[in-house]
């Protein structure tokens, strides 16, 4: 590759970089920007005491404070109303609560208190799940945000050490063999 073919592709390169790296930024801003809009806050350390200890540290260091990143999104959805959601449940989804909703509800000897108990818990879980997939959705985009601006980053790394290559270059000297020489010792 000759010098203005890496100076080209350097340029490019450092474009590509750059409209990488905005996106990242705008990815990280856009999805700070929609989870400010709903106040959460994560949660004190007393909310926490009753989970397992694998979800207390995974929210430990972010206790008491405004739910704004895709990382904050990605724990409290997977160890806070995760947690909670399985607790209410003993255990069971949101489709298997469901299931035994729509098996009772369809059951005249059914105890009535009891398909109402099923439906309050059914819509519960419903609500867990949605929160969380929305949650979930907000980390997705940050990871991909997070993907973007570093290979952003590297990408402008690499356009600029093609560039400092190129400057560094020197035009290569070349000796050609030709039948006639080959084999003629040098010395004589």
């Amino acid at each position: 590759m000759n010098k203005t073919t890496s100076l080209i592709a350097s340029l490019i390169l450092f474009v590509v970089g750059i409209v990488l790296a905005i996106a990242g930024n705008f990815a990280h801003g856009y999805v700070t920007s929609q989870l400010n809009q709903e106040r959460i806050k994560m949660p004190v350390a007393e909310a926490t005491a009753s989970l397992p200890q694998a979800s207390q540290d995974a929210l430990k260091p972010y206790l008491g404070t405004d739910l704004d990143t895709g990382p904050k999104a990605q724990v409290y959805a997977n160890n806070y109303i995760w947690e909670h959601m399985m607790a209410s449940s003993q255990g069971k989804t949101y489709t298997e609560v469901s299931g035994a909703f729509m098996k009772a509800s369809k059951d005249p000897t059914a105890d009535k208190a009891e398909v109402a108990k099923l439906g309050e818990l059914r819509q519960t879980l419903f609500m867990g799940d949605s929160l969380r997939s929305i949650l979930l959705t907000a980390y997705a985009f940050w990871l991909m945000g997070s993907i973007a601006l570093y290979a952003g980053y590297a990408v402008i790394a690499a356009a600029a050490l093609i560039a400092a290559l190129s400057f560094l270059r020197r035009p290569m000297t070349s000796t050609i063999v030709t039948p006639a020489t080959f084999g003629t010792p040098r010395h004589a």
